[in-house]
């Protein structure tokens, strides 16, 4: 599960996608409203804990830039910013995962660091191909909040894991 080899840039790049929306999760035009749900504001809070207790505490923060139909990415780390004191980069748009996978892999300030990034999922697939990742799910379900996508880059390759939160009842433990 590799994909192309970086000569520079981060160490670790985490995927995660926004927590649950209200309304039906598995339709995307149909959540309502631009917020998270009661259940989406619980997993921002638990990932604020899960995710520097599980893996290296990030260096950086990425969302999608937020829009009239969706502020959810912001809101799920928002929490996680706090706790680590850390700002967001929110300035690209959900369609700009080329961008901010550029940006990641040749900035020489994420060089060596640890890089997460909370998307949609339906261009998450493709994020992670921009990232390197050569066999990412895709498509990302519709109705699956409970992932993260490890990208490691110490080997200087890009190796991919589909890892569980296990933080919510329901979630899967596989």
């Amino acid at each position: 599960m590799s994909g192309a080899t970086h000569a520079s840039g981060p160490k670790e790049v985490l995927i995660i996608r926004h927590g649950e929306k209200p309304g039906d999760p598995a339709v995307d035009n149909q959540a309502d409203g631009p917020d998270l749900s009661t259940k989406g504001y619980e997993r921002a809070a638990a990932l604020a804990i899960y995710i520097p207790a599980t893996f290296h505490q990030p260096d950086f923060l990425f969302a999608t830039q937020p829009s009239r139909h969706s502020n959810r990415p912001v809101e799920t780390i928002t929490p996680l910013a706090q706790a680590l004191k850390l700002e967001i980069n929110s300035n690209h748009p959900d369609n700009d995962f080329a961008g901010v996978a550029d940006d990641i892999l040749h900035h020489d300030k994420y060089t060596g660091k640890e890089v997460l990034i909370c998307w949609h999922h339906g261009e998450i697939p493709l994020l992670a191909r921009a990232l390197g990742v050569s066999n990412p799910v895709d498509p990302w379900p519709g109705k699956v909040f409970d992932r993260v996508w490890k990208i490691d880059y110490s080997t200087g390759q890009a190796v991919f894991q589909n890892l569980p939160q296990k933080l919510l009842y329901g979630d899967s433990s596989q």
